[in-house]
């Protein structure tokens, strides 16, 4: 498809806590949420139906705390519940900027927002929905990229979509190494057989297994979201 055109129908959106809400910062950054609901909304507008798994680094970090003696099982507990926080601020930003939101938790918490139902999701995505998927898979031991790559399949998406403070995926951490090199595409054997760590290895084989593209840029452009799914601006395609 040309460039100035969506080329997928249906994306689910990656963030980690720390790009996508929190602005590489600890706690919740608003600035960093209007900028992130403004460029769904132009997404949305656009006519790409949109779901989003929103990791919670940016308040709690269950790995971490389990390294310094928390049992492990209760510290992704505690983390899941930060996705959870992190959902409802940028259902709360989305809908100050007019886009129609819905957060579902693998974790049941009825009073605040709905249990996940895989056909019900759907039905909001057809509607014109965002839906929001927190609180990972409801289980302990997973990062956020496994769910990710998980919703991403129930739901049919065209392509995942992961949103960090890098515009690519580069041969070394290029903050660290000015010399790293950003590749334009890989296959999914290459991030594996790299180990060039872009998502879980679960997460990036659940994506091979069923065709669904991995596609890395920077959130921290305004803009960037609708311009990389137009074909344009800076990325790395992963497929």
């Amino acid at each position: 498809m040309p460039a100035g055109h969506p080329r997928y129908k249906r994306i689910l959106l990656k963030l980690s806590g720390e790009a996508g809400v929190g602005g590489g910062q600890f706690g919740i950054d608003p600035k960093t949420l209007q900028a992130v609901a403004e460029d769904i909304r132009e997404v949305v507008n656009a006519g790409v139906q949109v779901c989003l798994v929103v990791g919670g680094g940016n308040i709690f970090r269950g790995a971490a705390l389990a390294e310094s003696g928390m049992e492990r099982a209760s510290a992704d507990y505690v983390g899941m519940l930060a996705t959870v926080m992190n959902a409802l601020a940028l259902q709360a930003t989305l809908e100050k900027v007019g886009v129609y939101t819905r957060v579902q938790s693998a974790i049941p918490m009825e009073a605040i927002c709905e249990p996940y139902i895989r056909r019900r999701a759907l039905r909001h995505l057809e509607k014109g929905r965002v839906v929001i998927f927190a609180a990972g898979l409801g289980a302990p031991f997973f990062t956020t990229d496994t769910p990710a790559a998980l919703r991403a399949a129930e739901m049919g998406c065209d392509a995942l979509f992961k949103g960090t403070s890098v515009d690519g995926v580069y041969t070394a951490d290029p903050k660290k190494d000015p010399a790293a090199e950003r590749y334009d595409s890989l296959s999914y054997k290459e991030v594996l057989s790299k180990d060039l760590r872009v998502m879980d290895t679960s997460a990036v084989s659940l994506m091979r297994d069923n065709h669904i593209p991995i596609v890395v840029f920077s959130i921290r452009e305004r803009g960037n979201l609708l311009k990389v799914l137009n074909g344009e601006g800076i990325f790395t395609t992963i497929a």
